[in-house]
């Protein structure tokens, strides 16, 4: 490789980067705020299983980075207390509605490291709830019945005798009275699974856990700690797309530059500051799972296309590289092949004909600088 062109590439698109600094420093911080809904069935864990009823849930929530995250889920419709021993009470169907504040933990991209090119995203979550129905309040009636007692008695000449014998039956008679709305207090926890149609869509499916003081009341064996569980499906909409790849341009490329320029030998450093740019080797950068050129990228292209006009029978080659490090073969092949695209079209956008160039897509290749991000790149050099 051509260092000494590469690093003189690299110098000037610092310089115009520095240049504009003042206009645009920062990024757009994205918002990673989504909203979801989901469907499905609703069970309360007491003596067992109790018939499923429908569920409903509607969450916002934030990704602060890709693996932690914040959010409120209200859920509702109904419960159902199957007929349990003891008590005499079943009600089918009995509405309520809860709320819950979680913290969500994506465990794929605490173990696998952020891509975005991921399909699939598993994540835990656990918080307080709050549920709301109306109260059920009990109370329970003794009737005691006492039998006759009889004295021993002779019947005639035969001796015979009947014993009398005293009888106690305890009669217990429970009734239940709705009252109006109580809020009861506990936690949730469970699991969920992101299946990424898009960077703004994804498919969701949820089971959650959770104890709270039962909203059967008195009519429940486990009234101060019911266990209930959730089962659901829906979608969740990200406004905007998920994005985590904000920061300071000119600081990043900086650091992009400081470390290329490690990699080229001391004596060509200072050659290249007096020279001009020429048809040799050339490099644009670009940042995690992205294939569009920054505007500093585009510097380089612009220096590139100049040169190459001054010698029309020089042929050049454009390879795509990826961070191997991160994502899949699949993932890094499809991802050099349209970052080479991207370049070759606008060489060709500053009338550089077709002819003179070959694309190479390279993917997932082993570390050609120290650092991972700098292997996110499109390589420009004579054939």
């Amino acid at each position: 490789m051509n260092y000494k062109y590469l690093a003189l590439s690299l110098i000037l698109a610092s310089s115009f980067a520095t240049a504009n600094a003042q206009e645009k420093t920062e990024c757009k911080k994205p918002s990673n705020i989504y909203m979801g809904v989901g469907v499905g069935a609703m069970s309360v864990l007491n003596d067992g299983l109790n018939s499923p009823t429908f569920n409903l849930n509607v969450k916002v929530g934030k990704y602060i980075t890709p693996v932690w995250g914040i959010r409120t889920e209200i859920g509702a419709m109904w419960q159902s207390l199957e007929t349990q021993e003891g008590t005499g009470y079943n009600d089918y169907c009995k509405k309520f509605v809860e709320i819950n504040l979680d913290g969500t933990l994506s465990l794929t991209n605490l173990f696998l490291k952020y891509n975005p090119e991921r399909k699939l995203n598993f994540y835990v979550f656990a918080g307080p709830t709050m549920n709301i129905a109306s109260a059920v309040n009990g109370s329970e009636t003794k009737n005691i019945n006492i039998g006759i007692t009889y004295p021993d008695i002779t019947i005639g000449e035969s001796n015979q005798t009947i014993t009398g014998t005293k009888t106690e039956t305890e009669i217990v008679d429970k009734d239940y009275n709705t009252e109006s709305a109580k809020a009861r207090f506990g936690a949730t926890a469970g699991w969920g699974l992101d299946y990424n149609l898009s960077n703004k869509w994804a498919l969701n499916i949820e089971n959650r856990y959770g104890v709270t003081p039962s909203i059967f009341g008195w009519g429940s064996d486990c009234r101060t700690a019911e266990a209930t569980t959730r089962l659901t499906i829906g979608f969740k909409y990200t406004f905007g797309g998920r994005n985590f790849c904000c920061g300071k341009k000119t600081i990043v490329e900086k650091e992009i530059i400081k470390e290329v320029v490690k990699e080229v030998p001391v004596e060509v450093v200072k050659e290249i500051i007096k020279e001009t740019p020429s048809a040799a080797t050339a490099a644009i950068f670009f940042k995690i799972g992205k294939s569009v050129i920054s505007e500093e990228g585009m510097v380089n292209v612009k220096l590139m296309a100049k040169a190459m006009k001054k010698t029309p029978n020089t042929k050049y080659k454009v390879a795509g590289f990826a961070d191997k490090g991160t994502g899949t073969v699949e993932i890094n092949q499809k991802l050099s092949e349209a970052r080479a695209q991207a370049v070759y079209d606008a060489l060709i956008a500053e009338g550089i004909s077709a002819d003179r160039l070959e694309k190479v897509a390279m993917g997932g290749t082993d570390p050609m600088f120290e650092k991972a991000y700098l292997n996110r790149v499109v390589i420009m050099e004579t054939k």
